[in-house]
């Protein structure tokens, strides 16, 4: 089972946009590339399938920008971003992006790498983005792993002969997370093991000398490592807890963060205000784009803010004023801005929006917004538990569908609500947006995302308000993310990020950008 923590897999990463399948996971798959080649690259060819989602969209979403950031070792946040493949030219590093049949790739993000280093050494990777910025390296060479890059990860490529004698001194390290894996092919095994604490330069040095040793690779983790196993995995538990500790949702989630970090309750709600005042700039940045181009659209977020204000618009108040902030930081994300996905790129606005009401508006305290900021995370949890944030394997409904749900719950929690009511908020919210489809206009994530993420951020105050005023919820959260990951599953690739159907066929979505 994953141990998630809420900093690391849905609050965040702190990333460009568009989209984290494709420039925060292209970027931490490139970067585990460049750790394991141990060598300046000097030839890179990154191939994915026909049928999976890099091929159709990986320049429209900054794929090729962020591959080249990972192994050119720069930052996402850098604004030598965009100009990456010209620096990597400069550098005297060629980088190739190839489409291409790949034998049974198992997800839709899928790419095969190869690296060759200056001194001439080559290395083989298969590599995947699955969801909201969470990579797995799947191969290496032709032995098949599973490393995340959230933990300290190591394999070792030895002599059948001497295999024993390096699990044995593995198995006396403390941190372990389970026992070393053990692989055989003819003469050859592959050990592979995930540890909580770093490695030692002495431990691998020792195992680097043994006789029968061939190779050693080491993956550093990309983010910060989970020091427990997590206080709960699912919404039943979550409630539960939170009721025998007579705790909010926001608490516990406050309480969860800082058991599965190691961190104090005072860092953890440092770096909530550190992600929701990124959330909170990119809200602002956007609204005052009015007029001005993204990609296909022009920025309306900001029209639509100062309209409403002045009283012009049907309806207004609360609602609509979160949707335009939430279209606002799409705004942003949009122009390869600098958002905190939540969970992902593609659904970074919803919470914001929800947010920055909540303080902008309601005049709630920061405290109070950082904790439902802590209780939408909360829900992301529980989602990356039992299904994905990956459009690319089950649709929008798990992207803006999970922020969506998240924001939900964190309405009620700023609200005063208890955590069961939380979760029944945002297993409504995901009930109204099941069967979502990805069917991004041209591969770019800006139609139908923008008003997508609006909507999830005024049906956040709804359905927050229709579990406080009294609806009783049959369907728990639980078994309502389940049923959404099944559906998801059940919708054609035609649907899932590819471009092929919905939206992205119209004739009017075609003509775009002519």
């Amino acid at each position: 089972m994953k141990d998630i923590s809420i900093f690391n897999q849905v609050i965040g990463p702190v990333m460009r946009g568009p989209s984290s399948s494709h420039t925060a996971g292209a970027y931490f798959i490139g970067k585990i590339a460049r750790s394991l080649l141990g060598d300046k690259g000097k030839r890179v060819e990154i191939a994915f399938d026909p049928g999976g989602s890099y091929a159709r969209t990986y320049r429209e979403q900054a794929a090729d920008l962020s591959f080249a950031c990972g192994i050119m070792g720069i930052e996402l946040g850098d604004e030598r971003f965009f100009r990456a493949l010209e620096l990597a030219r400069e550098a005297g590093l060629e980088i190739e992006f190839r489409v291409r049949t790949l034998d049974h790739p198992a997800h839709p993000n899928t790419t095969d790498i190869e690296l060759t280093s200056e001194k001439g050494d080559r290395l083989r990777l298969r590599a995947a983005s699955v969801g909201g910025g969470s990579v797995e390296i799947t191969r290496i060479e032709d032995w098949e792993v599973l490393f995340t890059g959230t933990f300290h990860e190591l394999a070792i490529e030895a002599g059948a002969e001497v295999a024993t004698r390096i699990e044995n001194r593995l198995n006396t390290m403390a941190g372990l997370l389970d026992k070393p894996g053990i692989q055989k092919k003819n003469n050859r095994v592959l050990l592979s093991v995930r540890s909580r604490l770093a490695f030692s330069p002495e431990l691998l040095s020792e195992i680097g000398r043994m006789p029968g040793v061939k190779r050693l690779w080491k993956i550093e983790p990309i983010c910060p490592v989970v020091k427990k196993e997590p206080i709960f995995r699912s919404a039943s538990d979550m409630v539960r807890l939170a009721r025998e500790r007579g705790l909010s949702l926001g608490e516990l989630a406050l309480e969860y963060e800082s058991e599965v970090l190691g961190l104090s309750r005072e860092e953890v709600m440092r770096e909530a205000r550190r992600r929701f005042e990124i959330m909170q700039r990119a809200v602002h940045l956007g609204l005052e784009l009015e007029g001005e181009r993204i990609q296909l659209l022009k920025a309306s977020a900001g029209k639509i803010f100062r309209l409403e204000k002045e009283g012009k618009l049907p309806g207004g108040g609360l609602y609509l004023r979160a949707a335009a902030r939430a279209m606002a930081v799409m705004h942003i994300n949009g122009k390869r801005g600098v958002v905190c996905a939540a969970p992902t790129g593609g659904s970074a606005g919803t919470l914001p929006g929800v947010l920055v009401t909540l303080l902008e508006d309601e005049g709630m305290s920061l405290e109070k917004v950082l904790l439902a900021l802590l209780a939408a995370g909360a829900v992301g949890v529980i989602v990356d538990s039992r299904a994905t944030f990956a459009a690319e394997a089950a649709g929008c409904q798990v992207e803006i569908g999970a922020a969506g749900a998240m924001a939900a719950a964190a309405v009620v929690d700023a609200y005063g609500g208890n955590a069961e009511q939380a979760t029944d908020a945002s297993a409504i919210a995901f009930q109204n947006i099941m069967g979502s489809v990805c069917d991004l206009v041209q591969g770019k994530v800006e139609i139908p995302c923008h008003t997508r993420n609006a909507l999830g951020a005024a049906n956040a105050f709804l359905c927050a308000g229709l579990i406080m005023g009294g609806y009783e919820n049959p369907i728990n959260l639980d078994e309502t993310i389940d049923a959404v990951y099944a559906t998801g599953k059940m919708l054609p690739p035609e649907l899932r990020c590819t471009a092929l159907g919905g939206l992205a066929v119209c004739p009017s979505a075609l003509k775009l950008g002519d």
